[in-house]
Parts: structure tokens; C-alpha cells; sequence
């Protein structure tokens, strides 16, 4: 019998609250600690696609996802592999270091805490400091006092106004304990752009190398480096085996490009550990599934920044509807929108999809979806069977104006509340607005 993989010591990059500056600072972390020579395997906890991307090109190494409202903890287990060989783990959180669902799912309610208790990984708290001084040591010792089965590393401070300003926070720390591993003055050239999902993607920020490098040499000359390293802590879970998501045929046409880029890396993953062939393909390009695919699969995305495009793809809807006359088609979110009738942006202008389903949505009036969700299938999808429940998480502005097809699942919130984005299915076409993390144990 093999020896347990043994994983590199981690921490997770966490803040009070959104908007703190966390992901700046990880990407800095990252970036700075490759550039002193130590491989870095990233994770961003909860339901993100975008994150990720900037992680894997701070680190050089693919960032997964980790979730515990909707994994189990032997698939957590799993997909800390990805950390072997690995120096360092820094783990992003998402929103606030405590915030997720009132109700648990798989490991938890999605919330960091809840991956840093099930990791051991201690917490770096990020927090932005404008407006206080000694009252930032409450933040830091609330946390601990809100969860004791969390270790709090130490703080770093962001948006730091001046040394005095900092020498007073520092006092108020220091008074209670608490390490301060970083102080960061205000500086908005190392500040990434954002849309109405988040950040622009990786791919999509044309000055990214130059932001990593700042970053990076940022973080070096105003956070202790050494002292952040230890401070990491022993994975306290193993790399172990948990059931993989069965890829949805054979060889997969993957839409990928601008308008269809929200993949997960551990779902990629287990579809190739399972033999899959992935076989990309671009729709803005007015490409089609390549003709020995068993099933194509168009992820979400941006297609509402895209729309006009989309609807001149001629050669793209026509083999996609050739496709879809003998093989399973399946869209999530972004690529559920681009298989219906039609999409209105948000100046009101109506853009022909493809057609596959009769789904009608608009940008014109936007309105926040956003959740995780519990589906129960009531009809096959690809790779998938009748009654299999899934959990995904659904993040969107767009509303529904028409969806007249057959439901593909009875879709809850996390609390148990139906939500009327049920999903469509017609003939061998299928889609859903929620995106795929896994199945329901």
C-alpha cells in the first residue's frame, strides 16, 4: 500500500467583507512568492470562475475551486492533490471570512471558516483600515472570538493613509496580541477592473503581466514574507478518492472564448481522468462542434457582451443545430441563454440565438440571481440520469421573458425554496441556469 501523499502547509487569504482588497493581496502573495523561487498552489473557496484565473497566472499553477456547501469532504480531500509538490498553499476565500448559507450542504454552509476548520489552514485577515485605527483590532479579535475553531495567523492592513495612521493601528494590535503581517498604503495601479460579475477576466486584462509584477513587488516591500510562510500550518486533511463527475459523452465539444469561458478546473478534470476527449471550439469565431463529438457543452460566460456577434454566427448556429439533430446539447447559464430563441442586451435590442430552445431572456432590466442551488433532474442530461441530484450555483442579471420548454429539473435555493429557473430541455438540447459543481450525496 502507497504512503499518504504528504501536502505542503497552507493559509487562507480571508477578509471581514467583500471589497477588502483580498484578492489583490493573494495575487500579490502569489506572485511574490514565486518570484522568491517557492512553488505556490493556489484553491479559491466557494463558486467562482474568474478569481481562479488570476490566480493560475500569479502562480503558475491551476487554481481549483473548493467548496464546502457543495463538495464532501472526501472530494475536498481529492482536489487538494493539485497542491502536490507544491511549497505553499494560499487559499482565497470569497466574501466575508464567516459569511455562506443559513443551511449546511455537503461540509459546511460554503463559508471560509468553514474551509479553514475542515483544512486546519490558518487565516490571514485583510482589512481595510480607512476610517479607524486601534477599533481595526476589534474586527481581528471578533473573528476569533466568533469561531474558536479558527486560528487567526495575524492581519494585514489595506489602505493604510500614513505612517501615523499605521503606527496607531499597530499599537492597538500589539495591545491584544494580534500580528500585523503586512501594512499596505493606498495605490490604485495595481487595482484590478471589474464588470457587473465580478472582475474582468484574466485573459481579458491587457496589462495583467504588469499588475502581477506590481503586485507582487508590492506585497514584497510592505509584508513580512517570511513571517506569513510561517505562519502556514499543515494540511490537516489527505489526498484521498471521492467519486468523480462522469464526463457527458466521449468526446466533448467544448465552447471557449470570450463569450464562453466559465468552466471549473476539477470538473475539466474528471471528465479527462475518465477518458474524455475535450475538443475546444469558438462560436465568436463562427466555428461548430467538431463532427466527431459525442456532446457539446456550451459553459457560461459573457454572451450579452457578445450578443450581436453571436447572432451573425450563421455557421456556428447551423452546425450547432445539425449537431443537436443527433447529439446531446447541453448550456449552462451564459451557454443555456445563447441555445434559446432570443437575447435582449441592455440598450433593449433583441439578438437572434440559436434556437434549440425557445428560452427568451433580457439584460434590459437587470436584477441579481445569485445562489447556490439543489436540482433534481427530471430528465436525462449528459452523463447524468433521470432523478440524479446535483448542486450548482447560480450568478446572473439576466431575467427570464420566455421559457415555454419542457422543465429539466426542480431546482431549491439553499434554504429549500423552489426558484422558477428550473431549467429547459427539447429533444437532445438541455440547459440550466445553474452551473455544475457537483452531484448531491
Amino acid at each position: 500500500m502507497l504512503p499518504p501523499v504528504s501536502l505542503p502547509p497552507g493559509l487562507i487569504i480571508s477578509a471581514p467583507a467583500s471589497g477588502t482588497g483580498k484578492t489583490t493581496v493573494t495575487l500579490g502573495l502569489l506572485a511574490a512568492f514565486r518570484a522568491a523561487g517557492l512553488e505556490v498552489q493556489p484553491f479559491k473557496s466557494g463558486p467562482d470562475y474568474i478569481d481562479p484565473a488570476f490566480h493560475t497566472a500569479a502562480s503558475g499553477r491551476v487554481s481549483v475551486n473548493l467548496d464546502t456547501w457543495a463538495m464532501p469532504a472526501p472530494r475536498i480531500g481529492a482536489l487538494l492533490a493539485a497542491a502536490t509538490g507544491a511549497d505553499l498553499v494560499l487559499a482565497e476565500g470569497s466574501m466575508g471570512l464567516c459569511d455562506g448559507v443559513a443551511a449546511a450542504g455537503e461540509t459546511g454552509i460554503g463559508a471560509s471558516a468553514d474551509l479553514a476548520e475542515l483544512t486546519g489552514w490558518p487565516v490571514v485577515l485583510v482589512i481595510d483600515t480607512s476610517g479607524q485605527a486601534q477599533s481595526a483590532t476589534a474586527t481581528a479579535l471578533g473573528f476569533q472570538a466568533m469561531r474558536p475553531g479558527l486560528t487567526i495567523a495575524g492581519v494585514v492592513l489595506n489602505r493604510v493613509a500614513s505612517p501615523r495612521h499605521e503606527a496607531l493601528i499597530r499599537d492597538g494590535m500589539a495591545a491584544h496580541g494580534v500580528a500585523v503581517l503586512g501594512a499596505l498604503p493606498r495605490r490604485a495601479t495595481i487595482e484590478l477592473p471589474e464588470r457587473h460579475l465580478g472582475l474582468v477576466q484574466a485573459g481579458e486584462t491587457a496589462d495583467l503581466h504588469r499588475i502581477l509584477d506590481e503586485a507582487g513587488a508590492f506585497i514584497a516591500a510592505h509584508c513580512d514574507l517570511d513571517a506569513l510562510r510561517h505562519a502556514a500550518r499543515t494540511t490537516r486533511v489527505r489526498p484521498g478518492t471521492a467519486r468523480r463527475m462522469p464526463p457527458p459523452g466521449q468526446r466533448i465539444a467544448l465552447a471557449q472564448d470570450a463569450a464562453f469561458s466559465f468552466t471549473y478546473p476539477h470538473l475539466l478534470a474528471d471528465w479527462r481522468a475518465q477518458g474524455a476527449e475535450i475538443l475546444p471550439f469558438s462560436p465568436l469565431g463562427d466555428e461548430g462542434p467538431d463532427d466527431s463529438a459525442t456532446t457539446c457543452w456550451l459553459p457560461g460566460g459573457y454572451p450579452e457582451l457578445h450578443a450581436g456577434a453571436l447572432a451573425a454566427a450563421e455557421r456556428f448556429r447551423a452546425r450547432l443545430t445539425a449537431f443537436a439533430a443527433t447529439r446531446p446539447v447541453h448550456g449552462e447559464c451564459g451557454g443555456y441563454m445563447a441555445m434559446g430563441a432570443g437575447l435582449v442586451d441592455a440598450k433593449g435590442q433583441r439578438h437572434r440565438m440559436a434556437g434549440l430552445l425557445g428560452l427568451e431572456t433580457s439584460y434590459e432590466k437587470r436584477r441579481m440571481h445569485l445562489g447556490y442551488r439543489l436540482a433534481r433532474l427530471e430528465a436525462a442530461m449528459p452523463g447524468m440520469a433521470k432523478g440524479t441530484r446535483l448542486r450548482g450555483h447560480e450568478f446572473h442579471y439576466s431575467t427570464i421573458l420566455a421559457q415555454p420548454d419542457m422543465p429539466l429539473a426542480q431546482v431549491e435555493d439553499a434554504n429549500g425554496t423552489a426558484v422558477p429557473e428550473t431549467g429547459s430541455r427539447r429533444g437532445l438540447a438541455s440547459g440550466t441556469y445553474f452551473h455544475l459543481i457537483g452531484e448531491a450525496t
